[in-house]
């Protein structure tokens, strides 16, 4: 999952770049007692230092096919190879794309996204987006608002996460949402299918999350640095045994509660647990059991089994207290009627 307020750092689209679209710079460097980003702003002088720290953040950057990514470390010698991201375009356009609204006033809208759909373009998803929709939706009344890349957007969900979203289409509910979300004053409720389950079976899980150091498109928890993530959760089910003499149950629906929202969190937090979420190909590491894997086939799901099922708010230009729920898709409710006849 990532639930994650526009205002973060890490707001990330889960998309791939495509590598063929992507220019890569190539230079020899042989500067001795150098920082690295430096050595870089100089070898590469197109980009500045501020946009090389980024890109080495980013994994963007490699020395001799090993990428690297400590700008402040003395520059080795070597090829250096730098890819940023294929530009895009600054102003998405209007697409007649079906959007299921829960509801809508002047100030705002609440959608329930469908998985497959991100929030907004980017490298390897220019079009189809939920901006895209929006535009079409709202027609003018959405331009500008929070940005020309991303109008109306103030938080987001991965891209194949389905569930629950909210966009502005004012500058006063945009700011106001904002602001709610900075605060996290908003309730946020999302129902996972996960490989075994949780132990204890409720409970809070309170970490720092950041960027993995061995793979930086993954986050991951650490011991220093990165920022706080608390995720309550409540295993409301479990299905199957498993064999070993602990009796584990092979998968769990499990509610998990935000009281922040970084990237990836709730994915982030049950893998944590020894309990990822079942086809999640990024954090699942370890295979489910055999009965959990023909059921996910059968399922036909193909994505993580991740659902933003409540969204809660207080109206920031009316006042009013707003709740929102929805149901999971057919791919999930198919997984999860498989997984009770285990």
């Amino acid at each position: 999952m990532s639930d994650e307020p526009l205002l973060s750092d890490d707001f990330l689209e889960d998309v791939e770049p495509d590598p063929a679209s992507q220019p890569v710079l190539e230079a020899r460097i042989d500067l001795k007692s150098v920082r690295l980003d430096k050595a870089l702003a100089v070898t590469f002088p197109t980009l500045s230092r501020a946009r090389l720290q980024a890109l080495l953040a980013e994994g963007a950057v490699t020395r001799d096919g090993q990428p690297v990514s400590n700008g402040s470390a003395k520059a080795l010698p070597g090829l250096y190879a730098v890819t940023p991201p294929p530009v895009i375009s600054a102003t998405p356009l209007p697409q007649a794309i079906p959007l299921t609204v829960l509801y809508e006033d002047a100030d705002l809208i609440v959608i329930d996204k469908p998985a497959g759909m991100a929030a907004h373009p980017a490298p390897g998803t220019p079009d189809g987006t939920l901006v895209n929709a929006l535009l079409a939706h709202c027609g003018d009344s959405l331009s500008g608002i929070g940005g020309v890349a991303r109008p109306g957007i103030v938080h987001r969900l991965d891209k194949d996460t389905s569930g629950v979203m909210v966009a502005a289409k004012t500058d006063r509910a945009h700011a106001g949402l904002s602001a709610l979300f900075a605060t996290h004053d908003i309730e946020r409720t999302y129902i996972a299918l996960t490989r075994g389950a949780p132990s204890p079976s409720k409970g809070r899980i309170e970490t720092l999350i950041g960027r993995s150091s061995s793979d930086r498109k993954k986050m991951a928890v650490l011991r220093s640095g990165g920022r706080n993530a608390i995720t309550d959760y409540v295993v409301q089910q479990t299905y199957g045994q498993s064999a070993k003499p602990t009796g584990t149950p092979m998968a769990a629906r499990v509610a998990c509660t935000l009281h922040t929202g970084r990237t990836h969190q709730i994915r982030v937090h049950m893998a944590s647990r020894g309990s990822p979420i079942l086809g999640d190909a990024t954090y699942g590491s370890g295979s489910p059991a055999t009965p959990v894997r023909a059921a996910i086939t059968e399922s036909s799901l193909i994505r993580q089994a991740l659902h933003a099922a409540i969204l809660g708010f207080v109206h920031p230009v009316t006042g009013q207290a707003l709740h929102f729920e929805t149901a999971p898709p057919a791919d999930m409710l198919a997984l999860e009627a498989l997984l009770a006849e285990l």
